[in-house]
């Protein structure tokens, strides 16, 4: 068991952590946040215009900043972005502030799951399967050096279904630690 007081989820974009974890944090009693509705909803611009703006550097420290914030919080349930691996420093506070589920998905999965999204700026690509492919092989083995768990998010799972299979690890997995109150004891 590795106690913490916050789930975060990682993995590739379409593998549903946003869909996922609000089922999940529901379940469990949680907090829900997006990092990426996060960013948008503080900068007043969607993520495309900030990588108009900013750039991919620009977009990275806000969303280190957001992360930051978030993750110091007890009782959340984290959604991040599918790229917030990328910093070490990410990772290093995903890590030590939080129980770590890793949904997996296929390329195959992203593929469907994405065909009609056009907002997201890293895969205005000419291929997107060769897109999604690079991503993958850059992210996964970050992915999986901070995972406390890895739950199939692929082909044949809706969902529902993902967020009943995260719960039911979460109980062989996962201890939830108290709350801290603002002075930082156990509550």
């Amino acid at each position: 068991m590795n106690p913490s007081p916050n789930l975060f989820l990682i993995g590739p974009m379409g593998a549903g952590k946003t869909t996922v974890g609000r089922r999940v944090a529901e379940q469990l009693g949680l907090a829900f946040h997006d990092l990426d509705q996060e960013i948008e909803a503080r900068s007043g611009a969607d993520i495309p215009l900030i990588f108009e703006l900013e750039c991919e550097a620009g977009f990275r420290k806000r969303e280190s900043d957001v992360l930051d914030e978030l993750s110091a919080r007890h009782g959340v349930l984290l959604s991040t972005g599918g790229g917030a691996v990328l910093r070490a420093e990410n990772r290093q506070r995903l890590r030590e502030r939080g129980f770590v589920v890793y949904l997996e998905t296929t390329v195959e999965q992203q593929l469907k799951r994405l065909a009609h999204d056009r907002k997201r700026p890293l895969l205005a690509a000419p291929d997107r399967r060769e897109r999604l492919s690079t991503l993958l092989a850059e992210r996964e083995p970050l992915y999986r050096e901070i995972a406390d768990l890895i739950i199939d998010a692929g082909p044949g799972s809706s969902s529902a279904g993902a967020a009943r299979r995260v719960v039911a690890e979460l109980a062989q997995h996962w201890q939830r630690s108290p709350a801290r109150t603002d002075a930082g004891r156990a509550a």
